[in-house]
């Protein structure tokens, strides 16, 4: 990709901040032609909302901002492949291209599971680059689930 420029490292950022949080350690980033519109880290406890994803919470920041219910143009970075709860909000926001980091064969919604875009209902396909910042993303959750478990 000539003159591509990753925001995987804010996202990333997002992610570490979340995981001190006590949420599962994932960020996502909402980039326009203008540069970053809008950034979060998971807050579902926080929040008491099992919804407050960090692709949904800068989704709809990113609507907030430009004050409409679809961001078209927009790319979304997030660390760690978008669950089918987060895939249908990007299908449905108008996303252009995701791009995200590490695979989630459990709880994936776009590579694994429910393969959201992929689904004849899906109205908007984004464009999709899967593996940025994969490792360090994926190293993040390991690291966040092993103290959780005990064993970090």
């Amino acid at each position: 990709m000539v003159g591509f420029v990753s925001y995987m490292e804010i996202a990333l950022e997002e992610a570490r901040l979340a995981g001190l949080r006590g949420e599962v350690p994932v960020g996502a980033v909402l980039v326009g032609p203008s540069g970053v519109v809008a950034q979060a880290g998971n807050r579902v406890r926080e929040m008491c909302d099992p919804t407050a994803h960090a692709e949904l919470l800068v989704i709809r920041e990113g609507c907030r901002a430009m004050g409409t219910e679809r961001v078209p143009g927009h790319d979304l970075y997030v660390t760690l492949e978008p669950c089918a709860m987060c895939a249908a909000a990007i299908s449905a926001a108008r996303v252009a291209r995701l791009y995200y980091g590490a695979s989630d064969p459990k709880s994936g919604g776009v590579e694994a599971g429910a393969r959201v875009f992929k689904h004849p209902q899906c109205h908007h396909v984004p464009e999709v680059y899967e593996g940025i910042a994969a490792e360090p993303a994926a190293e993040m959750l390991r690291a966040f689930f092993a103290v959780r478990r005990g064993s970090g």
